[in-house]
């Protein structure tokens, strides 16, 4: 998460404010560009007005730990029908009842006003593909009124739908995309009383959408909706309707080629992924957040509280069966808000698919929450065994992003008596003997000491263009932390350990690895995922997933990948041995 530095002048005093900017950036030494601040150039003139929530974030931890997370706050982009001045913007913001929906998702709305008197394709595109980039927003939601509603329809659409995470606009004339738009297509609502057909229309064609009971969806993304309201009804109740239906639904980011808070210019990395906006409620997900002392006495409960956030499917909390759910735990990257697993890597949405229970801890600690630390996270999950009966000890199963990656690497062999498997994205086991890092010594020692006698189910999942947590390639697979963590499994179930790679065997892995698939997202351009599997027997107790051309974060699609592979065990609870239950 990046903090932008604004220099604000006032009576000659000069105040530096800091506020957090969206995307998700994690800190942290080994992140790059960790603790530099931007200075943005002045605001042009054709920014009339920025309105943003009335809480601003708090650096490293939750602002408000009942609410959202800063992953992905939204920026408005809004064209008004005419020229504004500040007043009129505010007023036509107030109009749109937006403000509630700034304050629940730390979000900023920016009115602009055409750059000549009038709206200009050529000049307010360039305008809006500058202030794009000076916004480098993962959540960008683009709104127009009559004249800008026009502007929207035919010129920021279809050149640059495929960065925008949903478009409202009221009335205004529509595109004429004609065939020769090649555009991923844009999420949108369509709101006025005269041209929403037309507009409509248009948009359905830009989104290949098909009718879907009330509204257009596209067969191979149903993020790619398009609703028509041609009703004549007060702004707010139109805005109120587009958030819900379109608006609130999903987020936009590109980590292709590169990772998201690194920056990129628009246009440099291709389309952007579009992903759910999590929405517990459609989901049919109970969450619940836990606070609660660590430890015992006054002392305890005057210290630092530990935070996880519970997701329950809500048909499971009283009817499900003793020992049935699945538990799923999940462990954030280096100081990121403690949401942001559940948030940004597909899991909740798979239990709301697949009926699991998923918990995720604060497990780090920050300014205002105690570290768990390893004993703490195992001391939480007994905690939640004992609380709900209807959580199954022997499917156990944990994974997380960067950090927490490492994390959960690490708990597989520390912990190997509470997890049937673990898993983590864009991380593996860091240092080496002697080493900077020297942390993958003793795990290899405990890995060493369980040789045979512990199966522990791993599964890696990577970026091969993450510069945060590097791919193995030929010039630097010696020492990597992903072949620090595969070597660890290795050495503790008992396999042969891997001591060197050979790239004439798998260019891309440098392994030989058994049932290797390619298989095609329609993310973004259609990022491919490679994945292979290493064996004990007839036991795949290693899996390695690498997105391809894809930077240091989760990439949802393979949420589903991991889960699929840890359902397939179980862990004993009486003997604590390793049950394989088959694909």
């Amino acid at each position: 998460m990046k903090r932008i530095a604004i220099l604000v002048m006032a009576a000659g005093l000069s105040v530096t404010m800091a506020f957090a900017q969206p995307g998700g950036r994690e800190v942290g030494e080994n992140v790059p560009g960790a603790g530099r601040r931007f200075i943005p150039d002045p605001d042009p003139e054709y920014v009339v007005h920025t309105q943003r929530a009335a809480t601003q974030l708090v650096y490293g931890g939750p602002t408000n730990p009942q609410g959202r997370s800063y992953n992905f706050t939204p920026v408005f982009f809004v064209y008004p029908d005419s020229r504004l001045d500040k007043a009129g913007a505010q007023a036509l913001l107030a109009e749109m009842g937006i403000q509630p929906v700034l304050d629940a998702n730390y979000g900023t709305a920016i009115v602009l006003n055409p750059v000549g008197e009038k709206y200009d394709a050529a000049k307010d595109f360039d305008a809006f593909v500058a202030m794009f980039n000076k916004s480098r927003s993962g959540n960008l939601k683009v709104i127009g009124i009559g004249a800008g509603a026009t502007f929207v329809n035919q010129v920021v659409a279809p050149k640059a739908g495929d960065h925008i995470a949903g478009i409202l606009t009221v009335g205004g004339q529509p595109a004429k995309l004609g065939k020769n738009v090649d555009s991923y297509g844009v999420p949108a609502y369509v709101s006025g009383k005269k041209t929403a057909a037309k507009v409509t229309a248009e948009y359905v064609a830009l989104n290949k959408a098909v009718k879907a009971g009330d509204h257009y969806v596209n067969p191979q993304e149903e993020l790619l909706t398009v609703y028509s309201d041609p009703a004549d009804r007060p702004l707010a109740d139109v805005f109120a309707a587009a958030w819900k239906d379109v608006l609130g639904r999903n987020y936009r980011y590109n980590n292709y080629k590169h990772t998201h808070y690194e920056g990129q210019q628009f246009g440099q990395f291709g389309p952007y992924e579009l992903e759910p906006y999590l929405d517990c409620e459609a989901l049919g997900i109970k969450r619940i957040v836990v606070e609660q002392p660590q430890g015992f006495g006054p002392q305890a409960a005057s210290g630092p509280k530990q935070l996880w956030y519970e997701y329950w499917p809500e048909e499971l909390m009283e009817g499900a069966a003793p020992q049935s759910v699945p538990v799923m735990v999940l462990l954030h990257g280096n100081a990121n808000d403690p949401r942001t697993q559940a948030e940004t890597s597909g899991f909740i949405q798979l239990a709301g698919k697949e009926r699991f229970f998923v918990v995720e801890m604060e497990w780090q600690g920050s300014q205002s929450y105690q570290a768990m630390g390893h004993d703490g996270i195992e001391t939480v999950i007994n905690q939640l065994l004992a609380k709900y009966p209807q959580l199954d000890p022997s499917r156990v199963y944990a994974e997380g992003l960067s950090a927490g990656s490492m994390t959960a690497s690490a708990l597989g062999i520390k912990k190997s008596h509470v997890f049937a498997a673990v898993g983590g994205h864009s991380g593996g086991i860091m240092g080496g003997f002697g080493g900077a890092f020297p942390g993958f010594n003793p795990i290899w020692n405990e890995a060493t000491q369980k040789r045979g006698a512990v199966e522990m189910p791993y599964c890696s999942v990577l970026g091969t263009a993450d510069n945060v947590v590097p791919f193995v390639r030929p010039d630097n697979w010696k020492g990597n932390g992903y072949l620090n963590a595969w070597n660890a499994y290795q050495q503790m179930n008992g396999m042969e350990v891997t001591s060197e790679l050979d790239f004439s065997a798998d260019p891309l892995f440098g392994l030989r690895l058994q049932d290797r698939q390619t298989l095609k997202t329609n993310k973004g351009a259609g990022i491919e995922i490679e994945t292979g599997q290493l064996y004990k027997g007839n036991i795949p107790l290693i899996k390695i997933v690498a997105v391809k051309d894809y930077g240091h974060w989760n990439f949802q699609p393979t949420a589903q990948i991991m889960w699929d592979y840890f359902k397939q065990f179980r862990r004993d609870p009486q003997t604590k041995k390793l049950v394989y239950l088959g694909q």
